[in-house]
């Protein structure tokens, strides 16, 4: 569709045509909706009210409370208020994320217990759907926050509009509408929302590359920087899922253990696609597994001599045996 006339939709709009376009919600799903109270999750969950009865699909909110603010409370209430407005379910729990964070930092820990808890809730109610209020604005934030921080062409897809957790799908309506467009859908309507101190604190990484980072790019190097930024995304998300589908054409591995035979004949490609996914079988996903632990499976796999071990992030290892370089918990 031309970009001009999506400019020309109503947020309404664009949000209903990029949910059938991408296939994010079917009729009859249950939907799980996530809203902390901020601007964003708000916005999503008076779109997705409004779209509920025309699309056909069910829909619950859940609120986490992690407990790092002393508002947080009245962050719950207001969710809750919410919810009892718009007549849906409403699921809360609280935790406390700095008690469990251990050696994880606080942004990590909170975001692993927020999607355990999302991904609980829909077991709960049946959802098929987890839905987030990422924005456009986001994208670009965690793309350049990935190249910053050092990454292959999986980090560079970024966040899809669409993925597997468990039993779920996370879906993220909102990933082609800008931030600036959020902000003025709920001024326009007059729908409150709350403000939350710490987006606004460059203590935390994203904070820094949204006040002071993407500003300098916009200002001083490519005002379309955040465009270039999630059109990288999308052009890297379509070529790694190609090969992803390329490598699920080679022999299926058991789970934890892998073929060495048929790893030394593979493209360098092929071969990391596979040790990715052996490893996200194992340990759910490969957040903490670095371009450095790649090299070492590879180093391990083609010239290490038998028993030699690799260590992983999560407590994780890898041993070659005489055939197979299987992977265990330490």
């Amino acid at each position: 569709m031309d970009y001009a006339k999506i400019k020309q939709m109503n947020i309404k709009e664009r949000v209903k045509n990029y949910i059938l376009k991408e296939g994010l919600i079917n009729k009859g799903d249950r939907v799980i909706l996530g809203v902390s109270g901020g601007v964003d999750s708000v916005c999503l969950l008076y779109l997705l009210a409004s779209l509920k009865e025309d699309l056909g699909f069910g829909l619950t909110i859940a609120h986490l409370d992690h407990a790092l603010r002393k508002e947080s409370g009245d962050d719950a209430k207001f969710v809750k208020k919410l919810a009892l407005k718009l007549k849906l379910p409403f699921i809360c729990k609280r935790i406390k994320i700095k008690r469990s964070a251990k050696r994880l930092s606080v942004e990590e820990a909170a975001r692993n217990m927020r999607l355990e808890f999302l991904s609980k809730s829909a077991d709960e109610v049946r959802a098929g759907k987890i839905a987030l209020a990422h924005n456009f604005d986001d994208q670009a934030e965690t793309v350049l926050m990935r190249i910053i921080r050092g990454t292959g062409l999986c980090g560079l897809s970024a966040m899809l509009p669409k993925r597997r957790i468990g039993q779920a799908f996370i879906i993220r309506p909102l990933l082609m509408v800008r931030r600036s467009e959020i902000e003025s859908f709920l001024k326009r309507e007059k729908i409150s929302f709350c403000l939350d101190k710490t987006n606004s604190s460059e203590v935390y990484f994203r904070n820094k590359i949204r006040h002071s980072l993407l500003p300098l790019l916009e200002k001083g190097y490519n005002k379309n920087i955040k465009e270039v930024l999630v059109n990288l995304a999308q052009c890297a998300g379509i070529d790694y899922d190609y090969l992803q589908k390329a490598a699920a054409n080679y022999a299926k591995a058991s789970r934890g253990s892998l073929n060495l035979n048929m790893l030394q004949r593979l493209h360098p490609s092929m071969v990391r696609l596979r040790l990715r996914k052996e490893i996200s079988l194992l340990q759910g996903d490969t957040r903490r597994i670095s371009f450095k632990h790649i090299q070492e499976l590879e180093d391990l796999i083609s010239s290490r001599p038998q028993g030699s071990v690799v260590d992983l992030p999560k407590g994780l290892s890898a041993l070659k045996r005489k055939k197979t370089l299987s992977f265990y918990l330490r």
